[in-house]
């Protein structure tokens, strides 16, 4: 056993180690490429919208150190989170909305031998998840009866994770892949981000668990005559959560309103491509497509397993009905201006086909949703950069839903587990029906970075309006309003990044009617909430 152990670390220098990836929203290294990309002092051809980054370790995790070895130890990170009153924050991955204390840790080891490399990165996570206010019991059973139609009966998103403690193992970030050149194929549960969204994205985002899929995709942009793309494809799985909703045995008319989800996995398959026009440098154009189904719906045949490549139009394919697909679709665009130390980016995505290219062109709008922001870097008298960003989302339905049935965005009636992975949605952290305005300030000097921003949340509208369609209440709509402050700093092997937000959430629940004695020990109808989170990263 001692000569084979010997023999790995001899030949381990033999390896290449050249193909690590940067992973979904690790702290300061994202932020930090990306407006050195502003900055005109890294390459335009990339997007940054299809992620992770897979890169080499020194361009990324500078310690001082070389990595000639081609065995090489991933950080070590440990993250910490705390909610005083109920569930805030997403983009988190693996860790829970919960109220309470929570941990995350995460390490690993990457390894590359030729063509093939292996990442093992797994991650354990710890959540308190207290109890906390919910939507109330002592609503009336017509209320309820419109809360399970609209939201528990046909996306499996609970507000609480289960009962109690939560202790989960993850393999995380881990992956094994082969390489040529500048392609990779290969297995991966890492997380993914798809589109030029900072705080969201429509059709894939690191607000879940990574999911176990089978990738496709470029490792750095493709140079072409007419400029550079990069690519992923991508076929997996997505699991429930196995949480029952709330008040099951409630009924309303004589009818049950629990209705149970089929039982099994759902199979994903999905693409994404950006192109960089060689005439105009700093511009990226992009598309995105994902179906999802239950698996045991999936037809035998390529169009069955690779939906992605089927029509665009709804008149020209019937399988969407008929195997119980649904499907995302956005383009996005990402314009760099390094002389002005800017960028803008829009996405715009469907959640369903258009009939044909009439119903295209008359509406647009239908099955929509949108982000919309930007950044701009500004220097100070004493040297460091200020960034300026803001970005709006916007996921709540649009009105064509009154004069065409329409379902909101990461639900559809036949996939009833939804677009979600473990309880939480994949897509846009915000979730389904709701719509978000971000605004802040953020300085950057040398391995230093803080600042703060405001946001604003509307949770759920589609939900709100279906509640109070036809009433005069037009004041009870669920909005947080938070303070947040950030940091990073960098020193030697060690990153340290914290937060901490003051979320006062207006008309929490959608209001309690106080005016009903039965509501009087619910507790107020506006919250406040502090959030706080703590990262520290082990360099190796």
């Amino acid at each position: 056993m001692r000569k084979y152990i010997l023999f790995i670390l001899l030949v381990s220098k033999g390896f290449f180690v050249t193909a690590q990836t940067l992973q979904v929203g690790i702290p300061y290294f994202e932020t930090r490429w990306r407006i050195q990309q502003l900055k005109g002092e890294k390459d335009l051809n990339t997007s940054f919208s299809i992620r992770p980054f897979i890169t080499t370790h020194d361009s990324v995790y500078t310690t001082g150190a070389g990595t000639t070895s081609g065995i090489q130890w991933l950080p070590i990170t440990s993250t910490q989170q705390y909610n005083t009153h109920h569930p805030y924050g997403w983009n988190d991955g693996s860790m829970i909305p919960a109220k309470g204390y929570q941990h995350k840790l995460t390490g690993g080891v990457f390894a590359r031998w030729g063509i093939l490399s292996v990442q093992l990165q797994p991650e354990l996570v710890y959540a308190q998840n207290s109890s906390f206010r919910t939507f109330s019991t002592n609503h009336s059973d017509s209320v309820w009866a419109v809360y399970y139609n609209n939201v528990l009966n046909v996306i499996d998103n609970p507000e609480r994770l289960g009962n109690g403690v939560y202790t989960k193992i993850f393999p995380g970030q881990s992956s094994v892949r082969l390489h040529y050149k500048k392609l990779s194929l290969g297995v991966s549960t890492e997380n993914l981000w798809w589109g030029p969204g900072v705080r969201n994205a429509l059709v894939m985002s690191n607000n879940a668990p990574g999911f176990g899929h089978i990738t496709f995709n470029t490792t750095s942009p493709v140079v072409s005559p007419i400029g550079s793309f990069e690519w992923q494809l991508v076929a997996g799985l997505l699991n429930g959560s196995d949480i029952l909703p709330p008040d099951t045995g409630r009924t309303f008319e004589g009818r049950q309103l629990y209705n149970p989800k089929p039982d099994g996995d759902r199979y994903l398959n999905g693409m994404v491509i950006t192109w960089q026009p060689k005439w105009i440098k700093g511009l990226h154009l992009g598309f995105s497509r994902m179906f999802y189904q239950y698996r045991n719906n999936v037809p035998g045949s390529f169009n069955g397993w690779l939906p992605v490549f089927s029509s665009f139009f709804k008149g020209n394919s019937q399988d969407e009905n008929a195997f119980g697909r649904d499907q995302l679709l956005s383009v996005f665009f990402r314009l760099v201006l390094p002389k002005d130390n800017a960028e803008f980016y829009v996405e715009f995505g469907r959640n369903d086909h258009s009939q044909n290219i009439d119903d295209l062109v008359m509406e647009p709008e239908h099955a929509r949703a949108y982000i919309i922001g930007g950044k701009k870097l500004f220097k100070n008298a004493k040297g460091s950069d200020i960034e300026l960003m803001a970005e709006i989302t916007q996921i709540q339905t649009p009105s064509t839903n009154s004069v065409r049935a329409l379902q909101p965005w990461y639900v559809h009636y036949q996939v009833r587990h939804g677009y979600t992975h473990r309880g939480q949605v994949i897509g846009a952290g915000i979730g389904t029906g709701s719509n978000s305005q971000t605004l802040g300030l953020t300085w950057f000097k040398e391995k230093k970075q803080y600042g703060g921003f405001f946001e604003r949340v509307v949770r759920n509208n589609d939900f709100y309006y279906a509640l109070f369609a036809g009433t005069d209440n037009f004041n009870s709509h669920w909005v947080d309003l938070s303070m947040n402050g950030h940091y990073s700093i960098v020193c030697k092997r060690l990153v340290y990044t914290g937060r901490l937000a003051y979320i006062y959430s207006k008309n929490y629940e959608w209001k309690y009617d106080n005016g009903n004695p039965a509501f009087q020990n619910e507790g107020p109808t506006d919250v406040h909430n502090l959030h706080a989170a703590l990262s520290v990263s082990y360099l190796f």
